[in-house]
């Protein structure tokens, strides 16, 4: 068994992408128990929540499985430039006969700095803990290590290794421009957006970490083409989206076997950070004339709730559905048996 699965404790080379709003604790529970490493995101959960949902899938495996957390800048509030940002959202609010929100807030905040949400993971002591957007400061990472924790980042670029290998981190995401939602881009304004195969290369020949492939990896030949270039692993996200065990909902499931799957776009205009989802007007229109984005995530809210009334109207103008250009390549599988095929798949190529 390759290093990386004995540290992680996994049976097969496939981890699932722990996607906030689309992961369950069922979802993390039946990738564990078939071998792979189930995820679960709380990167916009509260310490409480956060805690519970940790403890729901402890209930559901006995194997390891992958907590997740959001280390992006800290917001900055900017009452300006979120008035005239909902400003700009008015009319569209308006074509859903409702009001933008009056204000806008943060709807959770960095792990950076946050002592409580460190304290439940010190608490819990999930086998692994991966970190989005970037770094916690290094006390957090020294304290989450003496407690046993497998420790992975994600990186988009050299540097951002370099720096996940010096703050001692376990293992390496390397997630391209291909990824489905927000990639793990440290600084937004520098992303260089290198495809995945390319990083999974560079990475390979210039960090001593293992790397673990993300982005566009939806089959067993996908998987092969990742460990052929160095890859210890892969992590899948878009993949398991049409899982049962997911909590995407019924409209987000149609969208993903229709046409619209194989038009995907990126852009920062849903909660001022760049994600790839399935294009519609948030991608194609809201660009026009528009004044500086909110700080990521108190833009977030605007984009929710412009979601909201778009659902409520049955459109899936303004509806958030995030996916990898990997999207058209999607089954609709329970998770096991998923985890089943892309092993059989992967050792057909062998």
């Amino acid at each position: 068994m390759q290093p990386l699965l004995q540290t992680l404790g996994i049976s097969h080379p496939i981890l699932q992408a722990p996607m906030v709003g689309v992961s369950t604790p069922e979802l993390a529970a039946a990738v564990s128990n078939a071998g792979g490493l189930g995820a679960i995101g709380l990167g916009a959960y509260s310490p409480q929540k956060a805690a519970e949902t940790i403890r729901q899938t402890r209930e559901l495996t006995g194997h390891p499985f992958n907590v997740n957390v959001f280390c992006h800048r800290p917001a900055i509030a900017n009452t300006d430039r979120e008035a005239a940002w909902l400003n700009h959202l008015a009319p569209y609010f308006k074509e859903f006969d409702t009001l933008p929100p009056q204000e806008l807030h943060e709807p959770y905040p960095s792990f950076i700095g946050n002592e409580n949400m460190l304290a439940v993971l010190l608490e819990e002591k999930p086998a692994v803990v991966s970190f989005h957007f970037g770094l916690p400061e290094q006390a957090a990472i020294s304290a989450l290590k003496e407690a046993g924790i497998t420790l992975i980042a994600t990186a988009t670029n050299p540097e951002e290794a370099q720096l996940a290998e010096d703050a001692g981190m376990d293992a390496l995401v390397a997630q391209g421009v291909e990824a489905g939602g927000h990639r793990g881009v440290f600084v937004p304004e520098e992303d260089r957006e290198i495809g995945t195969f390319t990083l999974v290369r560079l990475l390979c020949c210039q960090s001593n970490l293992p790397v673990i492939a993300a982005g566009g990896i939806m089959d067993g030949a996908g998987i092969h083409a990742a460990l052929s270039l160095g890859a210890s692993a892969v992590q899948m996200g878009t993949a398991f989206i049409l899982s049962p065990e997911s909590a995407a909902n019924e409209n987000y499931r149609k969208a993903l076997k229709s046409e619209r799957v194989y038009n995907t776009a990126i852009t920062a205009n849903i909660s001022g950070r760049p994600a790839r989802g399935l294009a519609n007007r948030f991608y194609r229109e809201l660009d026009k004339n528009a004044p500086a984005l909110p700080d990521y995530p108190i833009c977030y809210s605007a984009g929710k709730a412009l979601a909201s009334a778009s659902t409520v109207a049955d459109s899936d103008d303004f509806v958030v559905q995030w996916a990898g250009q990997g999207a058209p390549l999607s089954r609709a599988l329970p998770a096991k048996e998923l985890i089943t095929t892309l092993v059989a798949e992967l050792e057909a190529t062998q």
